[in-house]
């Protein structure tokens, strides 16, 4: 499994998974793109590379998910999946996407804080988000 949605009373709360930490965050991506979509798929047309870091695996899921959201907002770019590379706790990530033109997207404020972790478990990787919507 790579993510499931979890009960909120206001915002979006998912779980994602992975067996490595790389998995983990393009996990985590897929997920807000399947809250974005409605689960609609979204099409690979195009490409974009973009880099973020952090001092921890929890501002740095932060910052990553906070910079799909940017893109969405900012440059009508919506992520289909993300291949990661993690540096310590600088990510590199190539995205691929559409524009969001010809979709039906829903909107999302910002990726919190609020009750997120991400751990090593014995099955791999897990991380909660909750998104501000």
């Amino acid at each position: 499994m790579k993510f499931t949605f979890l009960e909120h009373t206001a915002d979006i709360k998912f779980k994602a998974y992975g067996g490595t930490v790389n998995e983990l965050f393009e996990n985590a991506a897929e997920a807000l793109s399947s809250y974005l979509s409605h689960g609609d798929k979204i099409k690979s047309k195009k490409g974009k590379t973009i880099q973020v870091s952090g001092t921890d695996y929890e501002s740095l899921l932060y910052s990553f998910l906070d910079e799909l959201i940017f893109l969405v907002d900012a440059e009508n770019f919506v992520t289909a999946r993300a291949d990661v590379q993690l540096r310590g706790f600088n990510l590199k990530a190539e995205l691929y996407g559409d524009e969001t033109k010809g979709y039906d997207l829903d909107h999302i404020k910002a990726a919190t804080y609020a009750e997120m972790y991400v751990k090593k478990t014995p099955k791999g990787w897990e991380a909660q988000v909750v998104l501000d919507v």
